[in-house]
């Protein structure tokens, strides 16, 4: 195993500096990159410190990542009925999408049916109509989005989606961070 190839992907990946990082541990820039050009070794204290500063620990860094999971069947799937006056259901499309970046999500609204109002938060939100037409509710304005039409919003406002027609609604809805 890199170790040092393998903090430098996870320090990139929390979009961080080797000098951010070494803010972070109390270490000179200096000393990161020759770990992560394997021409230093940490001590385990000190590779602890490098790792909870990443966010991560010991034991998730050494796990074997060849056993994580990337493709997933429907049987993976786990479905959630919205609140039944709602009339919506969400299928979060990857089970284990908490932990990454994105969480991308099946959502279907019957006639008439609506998601929860959900507050503003950073991060994005991207949208793309499978079939029927809905309505984008961005605080006090209102979107209509046809089947193949998209969305991409930065939610600073209350936010929802409502079905705007007399079919069910189906939506690829992906989140950033998650949220749903």
């Amino acid at each position: 195993m890199q170790i040092g190839e393998k903090l430098r992907e996870l320090r990139m990946q929390r979009n961080l500096t080797q000098e951010e990082l070494a803010d972070r541990c109390e270490l000179s820039k200096g000393f990161i990159s020759q770990v992560e050009r394997d021409l230093a070794s940490p001590s385990i204290a000190t590779l602890v410190d490098m790792l909870e500063s990443l966010g991560s620990n010991l034991q998730s860094f050494f796990a074997d990542d060849s056993k994580e999971k990337v493709v997933f069947s429907p049987a993976d799937l786990f479905e959630k009925a919205d609140d039944e006056e709602k009339h919506g259901k969400i299928t979060w499309l990857i089970p284990t999408a908490q932990k990454n970046s994105m969480e991308p999500i099946l959502l279907e609204l019957e006639e008439g049916g609506e998601t929860s109002l959900m507050p503003p938060h950073e991060g994005e939100e991207f949208g793309y109509v499978l079939s029927g037409r809905i309505t984008l509710c961005l605080g006090k304005r209102q979107y209509a989005v046809k089947t193949g039409g998209s969305f991409c919003i930065h939610p600073s406002v209350t936010h929802s989606l409502r079905n705007a027609g007399k079919t069910r609604a189906r939506v690829l809805w992906v989140s950033t961070p998650p949220s749903f």
